[in-house]
């Protein structure tokens, strides 16, 4: 399964995410990623990761991720969401199929 963020920020926050960024934890060993994607547009800057875990550390997962985004509070502007991805066996079994 997969989670994936998404987080955006004005571009003024740029400094103060940065140097959050650089003292955020390391990511577990359960957990790959892949990303961040960066992109912007007109409300500010847009950041996509995906992380690749097992189903059984969901938990664990969906816990880091919102220690990690924590770590921005306070970031102006600042927003996020977590959203656990699974694959298609396995949205199938969640509906008896």
């Amino acid at each position: 399964m997969v989670i994936i963020t998404h987080v955006i920020y004005p571009s003024e926050g740029a400094r103060a995410m940065a140097e959050r960024f650089l003292d955020a934890p390391e990511l577990p060993d359960y957990m790959a990623k892949k990303g961040p994607y960066v992109t912007s547009n007109l409300e500010g800057i847009l950041l996509t990761s995906l992380y690749e875990l097992e189903n059984e550390r969901l938990a664990d997962g969906l816990k880091f991720l919102g220690d990690y985004m924590a770590i921005y509070f306070g970031v102006p502007g600042f927003s996020f969401e977590i959203i656990p991805y699974f694959e298609i066996k396995e949205g199938l079994s969640m509906i008896g199929m």
